[in-house]
């Protein structure tokens, strides 16, 4: 089959449109907010702080924990169970690993750093807007950072290499959903996961393609920080 043009009329390479601010919640630590579509994903970062209870404490280095969350009814389809549960697990252990290789955490013995991310509303990309969103609030919490991080799912709708998947594309029955976590400035791949099927050469064009995708996402990290900071 011909994926001749995408159900939202965007074009193959082009990605929903995008918005970001950070510094969203006052007693946080750090905070952000990351829109792409009708995807919102709402980050706060509470530490350095001591680990309680002491047992869990690591005294050569601090430790990093992620909370995802969707909101009951903010996506498609069946109500969300509230409370978390597998999924949300996996995705939490996702996106601490993608954000784990910018951090110096051994500058924080004994201590957590605590990554709250929120989705109120979904419509595909919720794993890649909370690393985005996180990202943002690690750098606006004050944390040494070695570069950000940058997500974009990209994959495979029939016959067509797209990337920023929606809700439609994302669980169409003849494609392929791959999120990609970049540092933009080395180019490195944090994250790289894959529902379905490709070719080899289908997932070279795929990589490529995300990282292109994420030099764009990360221009809009750069403002929303810059937007604060030169207040």
């Amino acid at each position: 089959m011909t994926y001749a043009k995408r159900f939202d009329g965007r074009g193959f390479d082009e990605l929903r449109p995008m918005s970001a601010k950070v510094g969203i919640i006052p007693r946080a630590d750090g905070s952000a907010m990351f829109k792409i579509g009708k995807t919102v994903a709402l980050c706060a970062v509470y530490g350095p702080r001591d680990l309680h209870p002491k047992f869990m404490q690591n005294p050569e280095t601090g430790i990093l924990r992620v909370n995802y969350n969707m909101m009951p009814f903010s996506g498609h389809g069946e109500r969300v169970r509230p409370g978390g549960g597998r999924r949300s697990k996996e995705i939490s252990m996702v996106i601490q690993n993608a954000l784990l290789p910018v951090l110096d955490l051994k500058e924080y013995p004994n201590s957590v750093v605590d990554i709250f991310v929120e989705l109120p509303q979904t419509d595909a990309g919720t794993r890649c807007a909370a690393i985005t969103a996180a990202s943002m609030a690690l750098a606006d919490a004050g944390l040494e950072m070695k570069d950000m991080v940058c997500a974009v799912a990209a994959g495979r709708c029939e016959d067509k290499i797209i990337v920023d998947l929606n809700y439609l594309e994302d669980s169409h029955e003849d494609g392929a959903d791959v999120p990609v976590a970049v540092l933009p400035n080395s180019g490195k791949v944090t994250l790289l996961q894959m529902d379905g099927e490709v070719t080899r050469e289908q997932i070279k064009e795929i990589i490529t393609k995300a990282k292109e995708a994420c030099k764009k996402i990360y221009e809009v990290q750069k403002a929303a920080l810059k937007e604060k900071f030169a207040r």
